[in-house]
C-alpha cells in the first residue's frame, strides 16, 4: 500500500461521513497517474502554492491602495488567512482540511490589481464582464504554466468558482470558504483600518463588539464558533443571531473604510490606468507570446482582459508609466 492509498483510508474511517474524500474525487478534465506519496487534493493544494499567479498576490491590494508599511494586509496574506481560519472549521466539522486549502489558497487567483476597484474597472471594459471568481477558475484552468492551466480536480475547481456568490458549492469543503473569507476579511480590514488611522478601536459600536469582541483575537474565535455551533450533516452555516451582529459590522465598515474618502482617495485613478493597459494590450502584438495564442483562439478583448487582471499592482504602475508618462531626455 502506498502512502497516497494509507491517506485515503484515514480519511475513509476518520473523517465526517459528508467530507469530501480523495479516493473518491471526481478526478481531473485530463487524467493523470496517481501520485504514491500525495492524494489528488494534496497535489492541487501544491500546484497552487507553486504557481506564478499565487506569488503575484503578494503585491496585490487587499483594501488600501499601495499602503506604506510592512504590516498591512495583501492579497496574499488574506489568502493566507482565509486557508487558516478555513482549516479550523473543516477539522471541527471533521472535514477534509486538504481540499479545504486547495479551494482556500486558489479562491482569489484571479483578482485583479488595485483590489475591488480594479475588478469593477475591467467589469465596465470586457464585453463578456468580469468577477474576480470566475478568473481564478480559468487561471487555474487556462492561463497557468504558459498556458496548460494546472489540471486542479473537479472539487477544488468547483470550489473556487463558488466562493463568492451565487450557486453554492458541491462539498462542504467548498461551502465553507465562504464563510472564512468573510471572516477573515472583515476582521483584518478592521485592524489594516485602525493602523492607517481611518478607524479606532472605539468607533466600532459597542453593541456589536460586546457580542462579537473586543479584539479581533475575540471575533475571529466567535464567529468560527458561530459556523461550527450551527453546521452540521454537510450544511455550513452560522448562527442568525451572530450572522446579523457580522453583517451589523459589514454595514459599518462600508460606511466607515470601504467608501472613506481618505482610504480610497487614490482608488480614482484607477479606472484611467486599468483602461489605458487594457486598450494597449487589446492588440496581440503587444502581449506576450504565451497570451498571444489565447488572443488568436479567443479574441483581442479576452486576451487583454486575462494579462491585465493577472498584474500585480506595483507592475501595472510600472507598465502605465513606461507607456504613458514621457521621460526625461537630455540634449
Amino acid at each position: 500500500m502506498t502512502a497516497r492509498e494509507q491517506i485515503e483510508r484515514l480519511e475513509e474511517k476518520n473523517l465526517a461521513p459528508w467530507a469530501a474524500l480523495a479516493g473518491h474525487s471526481r478526478g481531473r478534465k485530463k487524467p493523470e497517474p496517481p501520485c504514491p506519496l500525495r492524494t489528488v487534493f494534496q497535489r492541487d493544494r501544491d500546484r497552487v502554492i507553486h504557481c506564478k499567479s499565487f506569488r503575484r498576490l503578494k503585491h496585490k491590494t487587499q483594501v488600501f491602495l499601495s499602503p506604506q508599511g510592512d504590516h498591512y494586509r495583501t492579497r496574499l496574506t488574506h489568502t493566507l488567512e482565509v486557508s487558516q481560519i478555513a482549516r479550523t472549521i473543516a477539522r471541527a466539522l471533521g472535514l477534509n482540511e486538504d481540499l479545504t486549502e486547495a479551494i482556500a489558497l486558489a479562491h482569489d487567483l484571479g483578482h485583479t490589481p488595485f483590489g475591488h476597484a480594479g475588478e469593477r474597472a475591467l467589469d465596465q471594459l470586457a464585453p463578456q464582464g468580469f468577477r474576480h471568481y470566475r478568473q481564478s477558475l480559468r487561471v487555474v484552468d487556462r492561463l497557468e504554466k504558459g498556458g496548460q492551466g494546472l489540471n486542479l480536480s473537479w472539487e477544488v475547481r468547483n470550489g473556487i468558482v463558488c466562493h463568492t456568490e451565487g450557486e453554492e458549492a458541491a462539498t462542504a469543503e467548498g461551502r465553507l470558504i465562504r464563510w472564512a473569507d468573510r471572516i477573515a476579511y472583515i476582521n483584518h480590514d478592521i485592524d489594516d483600518a485602525i493602523r492607517a488611522g481611518v478607524l479606532t478601536q472605539e468607533d466600532i459600536p459597542q453593541e456589536i463588539t460586546a457580542r462579537l469582541g473586543n479584539t479581533k483575537t475575540q471575533r475571529i474565535t466567535t464567529l468560527i464558533m458561530a459556523v461550527v455551533e450551527h453546521s452540521g450533516q454537510g450544511e455550513i452555516s452560522m448562527d442568525p443571531a451572530l450572522f446579523q451582529y457580522y453583517q451589523d459590522l459589514h454595514e459599518f465598515m462600508y460606511e466607515a473604510v470601504y467608501r472613506n474618502a481618505y482610504a480610497k482617495s487614490e482608488e480614482k485613478k484607477v479606472p484611467h490606468i486599468i483602461q489605458s493597459l487594457y486598450e494597449h494590450y487589446r492588440n496581440p502584438a503587444h502581449l506576450p507570446e504565451y497570451m498571444r495564442a489565447v488572443a488568436q483562439e479567443e479574441g483581442p478583448e479576452v486576451a487583454a482582459c486575462d494579462f491585465v487582471a493577472g498584474m500585480s499592482d506595483r507592475y501595472a504602475v510600472a507598465v502605465y508609466k513606461e507607456l504613458f508618462i514621457p521621460k526625461a531626455w537630455n540634449n
